[in-house]
This record gives C-alpha cells, sequence and structure tokens, in this order.
C-alpha cells in the first residue's frame, strides 16, 4: 500500500498557511487505498471530506488539525442534526461512503470552538430567527424548521453549527489513538454506520462548552467503544436513533453497542441512551468504566414525542464518584419540546411516538458522594418503565455539598421531592442486594410505581439508612 506525505501536496505545518486545498489533494489521493502521514506540525485548514476504500490517516505525535472557524467555509450538506435529518453546516471532517477506513496515530484534530461557542450565545441573546447568510440559506433548505423540536441547540436560529468528526454511511471504520479537542458543537458523531471501532481516543472540551458532546453513536449498528477517555460540556458517551416522527419514518435502530473500560469525567452523563430514541436503542452493554463528575452516571432520556423502543440495556462494574445522581432514567426529559402536553402527569393516548423502556439491568455498579439524589427513576403514565433490574449495587448520598433533588435530571412537569434515596415513578423494579446510604429513606415511592416481587425485596434487598 503506497504512503504518501502531507508535504508531497504542499502542505505546511507552520500554523499560518491555509491547507484546505493541500488536504483536499491529499485525501482525494488515497481514496482508493493508501496510508497518507501528517508529521508533527499546525495544519491550519476548512473543512475536510474523505470518501474512500482501504485507505489510513495517520496523524503523527505533534501533528495539529486546526479547524478555521468561519461559518461560510463549512457549506450546508444533507445530515442529522439533534436527531432530525435536514441541512447543516458540512463537519469539520467528514468521512463519508466509506469503508475500510483507519484514522489513528497520537496527533490531534481541534475545532477551535471558542468562536462559535462565543457566536451561539450572542445569537441566543439577540436573535429569534435566522440572520447571517448561512442561517438564511439553511432555513430555505429546512422549511419545517421552526416546528421541529430539538435538544437545545439552536435550531430556530438555524445556526446549525458542525461536529467536528463525523462518520456517516460507512462501515469497518477505526478511530484510534486521538486526541479529539475544542469542538464547536457534538465531538464524534458516528452516523449511519456501522462494524465501527473507538479505540483509546481522548475527547477534551470545556466544562461550559455548549452542546459538545464526547462521542454521539446514531442509528449505527456493531460498534465498540474502548478504553476512551471524554471530558465534555455535555453528555459523554451517549447512543441516538432519531427524534420523533422523521426518527421513526428512517427506521434505523442504534443496536449491539459495547462500551468498555472507558473514564467520563465533567459531563452531563457518562453512558448516556437518548434523548433522541425514535427507530430504537438495544442490545447494549455498558462495563468496567468510570464517571467521575459527571452529573449523572447512567443516564436514560427520553419524553413523548421522541418515540422508539429502548430495550436489553446492561449497566456492568461501573464506578461512579461524585455525581449529582448516578442512575438516572427520566421519560419526562425537558430540552427541546415544541409542546406541553409531553409533560402531563395523565395517561395520554399510546401512538408511534410514544417511548417504550423496558429490559434494563444495572449490576455490581458503586456510587459514592452524590450530591442530589440516589437514583431518579420515572416512566410515563402510559407507558411505564418495565423490567427494570438493580443488582449488587451500591448508592451513597453526600453528606455535604448538597444540591436540590430537582438536580437529579433534566425534567418538566413533575413535583419536587425532598427525599433523596431513589426516586420511583411509572415505573416496575425489582431489587436485589441493593444499599443506599446517607438518606432518610431509601425508596421515594410515587404514582404508578411497583416493587416486586414484594417477597423478594424484603429478603434480598439490603436497604439501609445511614
Amino acid at each position: 500500500m503506497r504512503r504518501y506525505h502531507v508535504d508531497e501536496f504542499g502542505a505546511q505545518g507552520d500554523g499560518r498557511f491555509d491547507n484546505s486545498e493541500a488536504l483536499a489533494s491529499a485525501f482525494h489521493a488515497i481514496r482508493d487505498g493508501g496510508v497518507l502521514v501528517i508529521p508533527k506540525g499546525v495544519y491550519r485548514t476548512g473543512p475536510l471530506y474523505l470518501q474512500g476504500q482501504g485507505c489510513t490517516i495517520h496523524i503523527e505525535a505533534g501533528a495539529h488539525l486546526s479547524f478555521i472557524a468561519e461559518e461560510e467555509r463549512y457549506r450546508p450538506v444533507f445530515t442529522r442534526w439533534e436527531g432530525v435529518d435536514c441541512w447543516a453546516m458540512h463537519p469539520l471532517l467528514l468521512v463519508t461512503d466509506s469503508k475500510d477506513i483507519t484514522l489513528n496515530g497520537p496527533g490531534t484534530l481541534d475545532g477551535n470552538g471558542q468562536w462559535w461557542w462565543q457566536q451561539l450565545a450572542h445569537k441566543r441573546a439577540h436573535q429569534s430567527g435566522p440572520q447571517s447568510t448561512i442561517e438564511r440559506e439553511l432555513a430555505a433548505l429546512n422549511p419545517s424548521y421552526p416546528i421541529q423540536s430539538g435538544g437545545g441547540g439552536g435550531r430556530q436560529i438555524q445556526f446549525l453549527r458542525p461536529p467536528l468528526l463525523q462518520v456517516h454511511k460507512s462501515s469497518n471504520v477505526i478511530i484510534d489513538g486521538l486526541t479529539l479537542t475544542n469542538s464547536p458543537f457534538w465531538t464524534l458523531h458516528p452516523l449511519y454506520s456501522s462494524h465501527l471501532l473507538i479505540k483509546d481516543v481522548t475527547i477534551d472540551n470545556p466544562s461550559d462548552a455548549p452542546n459538545t458532546d464526547g462521542i454521539d453513536i446514531e442509528s449505527c449498528s456493531s460498534v465498540v467503544v474502548r478504553g476512551c477517555t471524554v471530558s465534555v460540556g455535555d453528555d459523554g458517551i451517549a447512543l441516538k436513533s432519531g427524534s420523533g416522527k422523521d426518527g421513526i419514518a428512517n427506521g434505523v435502530p442504534t443496536v449491539d453497542v459495547l462500551i468498555e473500560d472507558c473514564t467520563v469525567a465533567r459531563a452531563h452523563g457518562g453512558a448516556v441512551i437518548g434523548s433522541e430514541t425514535a427507530a430504537g436503542i438495544s442490545n447494549v452493554t455498558v462495563r468496567n468504566c468510570r464517571f467521575d463528575g459527571t452529573d449523572r452516571g447512567i443516564r436514560i432520556k427520553t419524553r413523548r414525542g421522541r418515540g422508539g423502543r429502548i430495550s436489553n440495556l446492561t449497566f456492568t462494574n461501573l464506578t461512579m464518584q461524585d455525581n449529582l445522581c448516578p442512575l438516572a432514567i427520566n421519560m419526562y426529559y425537558r430540552c427541546g419540546s415544541v409542546d406541553e402536553r409531553d409533560f402531563s402527569l395523565d395517561a395520554l393516548p399510546v401512538s408511534e411516538t410514544t417511548p417504550q423502556i423496558e429490559g434494563v439491568r444495572v449490576e455490581e455498579c458503586r456510587a459514592i458522594g452524590s450530591r442530589a439524589s440516589a437514583a431518579f427513576i420515572v416512566g410515563l403514565p402510559e407507558a411505564p418503565i418495565t423490567d427494570l433490574f438493580i443488582k449488587d449495587c451500591h448508592f451513597g448520598v453526600s453528606s455535604n455539598t448538597l444540591v436540590s433533588t430537582d438536580e437529579s435530571e433534566m425534567f418538566e412537569g413533575l413535583a419536587s421531592t425532598t427525599g433523596r434515596g431513589i426516586r420511583i415513578r411509572n415505573a416496575h423494579l425489582t431489587l436485589e442486594g441493593v444499599t443506599v446510604e446517607g438518606v432518610k429513606e431509601a425508596l421515594v415511592v410515587e404514582e404508578g410505581a411497583l416493587l416486586g416481587p414484594k417477597e423478594a425485596v424484603r429478603q434480598h434487598a439490603s436497604l439501609v439508612e445511614a
């Protein structure tokens, strides 16, 4: 296999030269097979595009791809943005319609997100709709955007920021050893892809950088995430499958995912399901991970209108420390809704957009220092959470640095509670060998909660109060 170096194409790693054309030529040269080596240096560039088969991009130690923060460079492409298929800004690095691709090495992809985050803050404060040239262009391409729900990222102004690295409609892709940092939006976004290995990747965004999820695996199958370290301003490692009727119509679920030996810190959630769940998410294992200082550890979030069946999830041997809430299963997720009926406490008619959660096992997990509550488990009255099993787990609530129990999850429509134990509403839960420490009441049982069988709870659950 032929090896190329970027300097053969005129690239300059001096931190000043615009390498957009040079890198585009290099990516084109390896499209039918080959290895492209990017040596030490700072390579300023606009958006990059790879479509090929059997090729490798190796980014050496000290090599730094620095993406230029000028929104007009990132021309509209048809993709998915916060769960809805639409036109959005071109990802900083897009791998699409490709097979047998490897991106590896100890080098760095830097999205220079500070400009993008500042722009978003300004636009949210001063705009009610699209204003810039590209925003108006995207609005024209996405005429139904005013009635589309989102996750809170800014759809209504059509400032549809690019992800740092998107793998789109591709298979047999390996991402190994890279550092991804300062993403404008979601950081690593596999979409409509299969047979992926994400290994030993480091993702680092500031804690206050908006919507900078670490890894968002969306409508993908056969994915392994192993040995990664994630510290970001939103969810850490998340699984998604589209939002609402759009995601249901596309019908591409996320299935067969293994997440293991990863560390997540400073994120809204460690291992996250949703909130875009429309086509379903199933057959997921998360094991041997550590979630330090994340707002939530295990986080499953959805709501009416999102749709989808979430099933066969296993979380085992997880260590969680200094979270707000280590286990949150929330069907009243508040962000991005355009319909207040989503948060009704009454049972509503079941429809194709009613989400379902069933078959969740949490085993041999340990949480200490939780500051809001031990767990938040809330289903819908018309669609209770079923077959939820928690076994051999310890939940410890902090004796100091406590915050409101409302911080356990991002919910709407539910009453506040002072109880810091395991809050259960509209859920069928079996406990076995579970301890809850540092609370007055181990269980906060509300309407629609079913603990059973009761004999098993009395016999096996070691629910204690400190």
